[in-house]
């Protein structure tokens, strides 16, 4: 082959496929999963918006912080005309973005926003994770109120429950405001500064720029380390615990399970106050389904003269696959046609366009061979399509009117009206995409 996909990129084909090591679901199974999110985001009230995969580089860079790994080391940066625009590599920056581009907030009241789409960033593909991946997220905007909070975990928990992935833990903390930071940080400093040399390269330079991000460490050395370091939930401000404490109730109201965190950190500088993740053992070391938290400060970092409150979560489809193949669910299979179309002949094969076409009309799926192949070669792909039904046509079938309808199942056949094919063959069409409910419970 002189081209191939590029590393950290897949195809989504008709049928399931393995690239790399990972199983691609077909793309009927993709839809299905869109349709589950989607279904779960209308009963919350939540509606879809869809930004370009293209944004300036400074609304990603501001809106998501220099220090973090995305900008200063996996963004696919694009320049023209002395213009950097980036592969987004993430959504919730473009979001804001929008809102504020098109002033959403005049549409009255808190804005409930959801996505769904492809993100980019460069990093190293590994299971579950790669260069171009799918996430869908909601974003809850114009509402400080803790209840926001609550309802944005509650359509997180709606998601997976519609799902029926089990087995999930919700981590769940506060990071406080801006201002009860800084002390936090010098105590951070404080006990890991006799620790440097036990550090990795990227937790030294974190200790000097953002220490909150050694506390999302993986490095088993490194987590054995933050046994005795100062958690943030001791230096928070009372209108952050407050609000904390608020949010705990709502979703102990609605019962609504987590576990409390106080080393829960989030990768992107826009977080502030709550902050959660949903994990699954399914997915191994790198155990996170989805995770959110509110963004207070997100606005004015990328260019609001006023602070917009918000809170938000984003998920990944590949990794929602992961924990589905782990829980024995079925997807769906590529759509199969109901009709498949045997013409005979020459004068069969021009009438039947014409008769697929008043097939497809009425509501039907119908395939037919091209070219004029034999019939035996038109039975097998009849066969290999799938379809519950075969019909054919010749020169006999034209003369009488009638066309021969094969049950492929049963192997039997029977004459049927050309003009009453439609009316017989809707009476009991086969279902052209199956798969698991997309509600449970």
């Amino acid at each position: 082959m002189a081209f191939q996909t590029i590393r950290g990129t897949f195809d989504v084909l008709p049928d399931a496929h393995d690239t790399g090591g990972s199983e691609i679901p077909g793309a009927a199974a993709w839809r299905w999963a869109e349709g589950v999110v989607r279904g779960t985001m209308a009963r919350f009230a939540f509606q879809e918006v869809r930004t370009p995969v293209l944004e300036p580089l400074d609304l990603v860079a501001r809106g998501v912080g220099a220090t973090t790994d995305i900008v200063s080391k996996e963004m696919f940066v694009v320049e023209r005309s002395k213009e950097a625009y980036v592969l987004r590599p993430e959504v919730t920056a473009p979001v804001m973005r929008a809102y504020l581009q098109h002033h959403l907030d005049q549409r009255g009241g808190a804005q409930r926003l959801f996505y769904i789409g492809p993100c980019f960033r460069a990093e190293r593909p590994q299971k579950g994770r790669f260069r171009q991946f799918h996430q869908w997220g909601t974003e809850l905007i114009g509402s400080d109120d803790p209840g926001a909070d609550a309802e944005t975990v509650a359509n997180l928990r709606a998601v997976y429950d519609a799902f029926g992935i089990t087995g999930t833990r919700l981590r769940l903390n506060s990071i406080g405001d801006a201002a009860d930071r800084p002390a936090f940080r010098d105590a951070l400093r404080e006990h890991f500064a006799p620790h440097a040399d036990q550090l990795s390269e990227t937790s030294r330079q974190r200790l000097d720029t953002n220490p909150l991000r050694i506390l999302d460490t993986k490095d088993p050395a490194e987590r054995a380390l933050l046994d005795g370091a100062p958690v943030l939930t001791d230096f928070l401000g009372d209108a952050a615990r407050d609000h904390h404490d608020r949010v705990k109730t709502l979703l102990d109201g609605l019962g609504v399970p987590y576990v409390e965190d106080p080393l829960l950190v989030r990768g992107l500088d826009y977080y502030t106050r709550t902050v959660f993740e949903l994990e699954s053992d399914a997915l191994g070391a790198q155990g996170a389904l989805a995770a959110g938290g509110r963004y207070d400060g997100l606005a004015q970092a990328v260019g609001s003269k006023r602070p917009v409150p918000a809170v938000g979560y984003a998920a990944g489809f590949e990794r929602l696959f992961i924990a589905l193949a782990e829980a024995g669910t079925t997807l769906p299979a590529a759509p199969t046609p109901d009709v498949f179309l045997v013409c005979l002949g020459d004068a069969a094969e021009a009438a039947g366009f014409g008769i697929a076409q008043a097939l497809r009309q009425s509501g039907l799926a119908v395939d037919f061979a091209l070219g004029g192949r034999s019939v035996k070669a038109q039975m097998k792909a009849a066969d290999r399509s799938g379809a519950a039904h075969a019909v054919v046509i010749g020169d006999d079938e034209l003369a009488a009117g009638a066309a021969q309808v094969r049950d492929l199942g049963a192997s039997e056949q029977r004459p049927v009206p050309i003009a009453e094919l439609a009316v017989v063959l809707s009476a009991g069409p086969a279902a052209r995409e199956s798969g698991p409910s997309p509600v449970h419970g």
